[in-house]
Formats: structure tokens, sequence, C-alpha cells
């Protein structure tokens, strides 16, 4: 087996057919067909199915898969790691962030990097599910996660600051003349709340129960800053980490009692290389306090 072969297969799997996924590796389409022929003879198995819509994996292929993605990523840092020198850092940076987290600090930290390392290629994402992120971390799929818990060990898992919670509120609100609201204040309220296997939507339901509050729906969405604009328009209270809030929204946002904060944790992959250790380091530099977005206006 060749981590050529685990390419076209991901790709073929991706692409859903041998011709897409050629075109998309800019090779000949004879050269995919007879590398996954290959693959599969001497596997002994039949890593994909013929169906009306494409080639699809079987079972087996989407195990198969799991363990190639792994193991080209690993290739992709090692190669990485070998080519990067004083000046330059090539290769793939996969991070991902629980949802809110980091939505002030990661752009900045990100930006330093590429400006110094212009040759390395980043993705971003954020993940709603904090089991799925931790899922996530232990394939070793994600070089870098910011998350608010983890079972890692010291030495890939450092703290970077806390990530203090803050309540928005509509326009006219009358908890706006408060410098701080109190949570049973905000008994009755309607709340704008998140996906159920949101992260997001555990801490609002842990602030309320510990708070003696019954949560009324109003809507759910996935998105911070959507939750923000919707709560914004009177829709209904919302509950965000305070550097998710969207610019021009600062007015409406004000701190809770009692304080609602969770820490922001940086995991980096293990026996992670150059590029993990400099974004780890940027990370550090900026401020992970939320005095510094806003000034709540009494």
């Amino acid at each position: 087996m060749s981590l050529r072969q685990f390419e076209y297969a991901l790709a073929i799997a991706e692409e859903g057919s041998v011709t897409a996924a050629a075109e998309a590796l800019h090779v000949a389409q004879p050269s995919v067909s007879q590398q996954i022929r290959g693959l599969e003879r001497e596997l002994g198995v039949e890593l994909f199915a013929r169906t009306p819509t494409g080639l699809v994996p079987t079972v087996v292929g989407r195990a198969f898969l799991r363990e190639a993605e792994v193991a080209v990523r690993a290739a992709r840092r090692a190669r990485a790691t070998a080519r990067a020198g004083a000046d330059e850092l090539v290769g793939e940076l996969v991070v991902a962030a629980q949802m809110g987290f980091g939505t002030r600090q990661l752009p900045g930290a990100l930006g330093a990097l590429r400006r110094r390392y212009p040759r390395l290629e980043v993705t971003v994402f954020e993940e709603p599910s904090s089991a799925e992120l931790e899922r996530l971390c232990r394939r070793g799929v994600l070089n870098l996660a910011l998350m608010a818990a983890c079972e890692r060990t010291p030495s890939d898992a450092h703290r970077l600051g806390d990530e203090e919670f803050v309540v928005v509120l509509g326009a006219g609100h009358p908890q706006l003349a408060a410098d701080r609201v109190e949570l049973r204040d905000l008994e009755g309220e309607p709340w704008v709340r998140f996906d159920r296997d949101s992260a997001l939507d555990g801490v609002l339901l842990n602030v309320l129960r510990d708070n003696d509050l019954t949560p009324v729906t109003a809507a759910r969405v996935s998105q911070t800053a959507t939750a923000v604009r919707w709560a914004a328009h009177g829709l209904g209270v919302t509950l965000v980490p305070a550097s998710a809030v969207p610019h021009g929204h600062e007015h409406l946002v004000r701190p809770v009692s009692p304080a609602v904060s969770q820490p922001v944790i940086a995991v980096v992959r293990q026996g992670g290389g150059p590029a993990e250790t400099a974004l780890l380091h940027l990370l550090r530099q900026e401020t992970w306090s939320e005095s510094a977005f806003f000034s709540p206006v009494s």
C-alpha cells in the first residue's frame, strides 16, 4: 500500500466517481482506476460499491478510509516538518474551535501566522458539539483545537484563559439599565437557544438550572452571530461567549450574575510540529478577557 493509493481512495469517496477524483487530483483516470484495483487486491476487500448516484464506500471501505485520512494527514505534517526552515513553513494546518470560542482571537493569530509563513495552508472550522471535537482530537485529525474541557495531558493541553459568557438583550430592554444582569431577573424571558447537541445549549441549560429558571424557547439557531442578531431584534434573550458578540452589538451586551465562564484550552496534536508551536505562541499573545471587548453602557 502507498500514500498515493490512500489519497486516490479518499478523493473517490469525496467526489463520488473515479473520473471526478482524477480531475480533482489532476491525474489520468486510468491511473486512479489501476491504483484502486491494486489496493483492493492487496487488501482482499471491496472498498467501493457502485450505486445509481455514483461510487460509495462499503462498510469495510468506510473503516479503511478513516484510517487512510489519518495516515495522509500525518504524512503531510511530516513533510511540512521536514521542509520547515527558519523562514519557510509549508503544508496543511487544520484548526477547530468549539463554537463561539476564539471568534476575536483566532483571526488575529492566524493572520500573523500566514504573514509569517505564506505557504502554509490553514483550514479552520467551528464545531458545535464538544463530544465531536474531542473525537476529532483523539483521531489525530486536528492540529490544534480550542475547547472548554478535554481529557488530554498537560503536555498537549494549554489553558489560554477564560471565556466569559454574557447576555444579549433586545433594544429598549429594561435590564440594559444595569451594569450586570441578575440571572433570576430573567425569569419568564424567552430565550434564543442553540441546537440541542451544541455545547452552548448545554451551558445555557446548566446556568438556568443552577438559578432555578425554566427556559422558554423562542427559537433555536446554529450560529452565535445569528443568536445575537435575533436577540437584538427582540425575539428573546441569549447567552453567548463574550468574544462571539459581533461588532456593533456591544451596547446590548451585559455580564451576568452569578458570573458564567468556561476555560479556553488549546489542545495541540500529540507530536505537533513547528506550525502548531507557532500558532500556540501567537494565541497566547492574544487577549482572552471579556473586559477588553466592550464596556457596558448604563
